[in-house]
């Protein structure tokens, strides 16, 4: 595995990738890496001659000093784990080498239309604009054939999905399935912050989302509202403590209230559990996108 921590260095080996005929798949990370992550690099490693890790835990997109100051990192365990994978470049830059001009590096304009405006976006703000910064940033530099993201952050994925589409890079996103615990919890470095307690009721999230897709199943007709109520009121026990729990139109992320108002339907929810804060989502239905 090489290791680059200047942007010069690794856009020397990746050209040279790149003249062979090599494409090169992309999978950014900000570290405590997981099976999750190392599922998305399987299968860049498949899909691709050359796959590139980044590791950078991105100030901009953290609300919440706390939280960021928080976030786990363990760079030897994550390096250690990528050499066993067999990922050929592992990319851990300095800051500066991602914000040459500081924080307020200028990133391209992006409207986008109101898909940081709900669940995330609200109780998160300047969550996505960070996304979009050091997401479009890292583009900028590795400039991959094809770019991997998780369904876990689903409106994450939205977000991005949409700036590549608007302005025109010449990158496939693609979406892969979440990976969970045998108890369904999905994986999340956050899970690592999580007291006893607090991780024997975590597994409780994907079961109300697993009954929210049941019930759909039986009732193709069902009022989606009253259902995202009802499994909001479900998960509020303490430790858990959700801050929402909304069904929304898989493009747009505006909640829809019966599953023939969207070609796709995914249910998203946000929970505390003790101080962690948790995301995870199910699909309900599902419209492949040509380009996914």
């Amino acid at each position: 595995m090489r290791l680059f921590k200047r942007v010069e260095a690794l856009q020397r080996h990746l050209q040279q990738r790149k003249t062979a005929g090599d494409a090169v798949g992309f999978v950014p990370t900000m570290g405590a890496l997981h099976e999750g992550h190392l599922e998305l690099l399987r299968r860049s490693m498949r899909e691709n001659q050359c796959t590139v890790c980044s590791i950078f835990v991105n100030p901009t997109q953290f609300n919440d000093p706390t939280d960021l100051a928080k976030y786990p990192r363990m760079p030897e365990k994550d390096i250690a784990a990528l050499a066993r994978l067999g990922c050929e470049v592992l990319f851990m830059p300095w800051e500066e080498e991602i914000y040459p001009q500081g924080k307020d590096t200028p990133t391209p304009e992006v409207d986008l239309q109101g898909l940081d405006a709900t669940m995330e976006g609200v109780h998160r703000p300047g969550h996505f604009a960070g996304v979009v910064q050091v997401v479009h940033r890292l583009l900028e530099i590795v400039q991959p054939d094809r770019l991997y993201m998780g369904q876990k952050d689903y409106q994450q994925f939205v977000i991005v999905r949409h700036m590549i589409r608007q302005l025109g890079l010449p990158v496939r996103i693609i979406m892969c399935p979440i990976v969970r615990e045998a108890d369904g919890l999905a994986l999340s470095s956050r899970n690592l912050r999580l007291t006893p307690e607090a991780r024997a009721a975590a597994p409780r999230i994907y079961e109300v989302l697993k009954e929210v897709l049941a019930q759909t199943a039986r009732q193709p007709d069902a009022d989606l509202e009253a259902l995202a109520a009802a499994a909001f009121a479900k998960l509020d026990q303490l430790p858990l403590k959700p801050e929402y729990f909304e069904i929304v139109d898989g493009t747009t992320l505006q909640p829809v209230r019966t599953l023939d108002e969207a070609d796709s339907v995914v249910a998203c929810t946000a929970v505390w559990a003790g101080d962690v804060r948790l995301i995870d989502n199910i699909i309900l239905k599902w419209e492949a996108d040509e380009e996914e």
